[in-house]
């Protein structure tokens, strides 16, 4: 899984067969400071994930497996919108 924040969305009328009611959206993978960590990547959404919120990202065969035994041509997933977090830096005190 993988942090990030959604920057935008793609239109697209014409989708493979068991894509019609996912959105895609565009997701910077960010670091826990909001910095990004990685390339852009395009994730199917079926929660509802708007520009500028925070997500946590599912990619690979975990993120097809969402979908049951359908084959779907789904390289990442959005599988949660993050409402907050809080994360210990390595000297133990609260970083985020």
């Amino acid at each position: 899984m993988m942090f990030g924040k959604v920057i935008g969305s793609i239109w697209a009328t014409q989708k493979e067969e068991g894509m019609d009611n996912l959105k895609l959206m565009v997701v910077q993978p960010i670091d826990f400071g909001g910095k990004p960590a990685g390339q852009t990547v395009i994730a199917a959404d079926r929660i509802g994930a708007g520009v500028g919120e925070q997500v946590v990202i599912s990619r690979g065969s975990p993120a097809r497996a969402l979908f049951g035994g359908r084959n779907v041509p789904i390289d990442a997933m959005i599988i949660g919108i993050v409402d907050s977090f809080d994360v210990a830096s390595l000297d133990g005190t609260e970083d985020a």
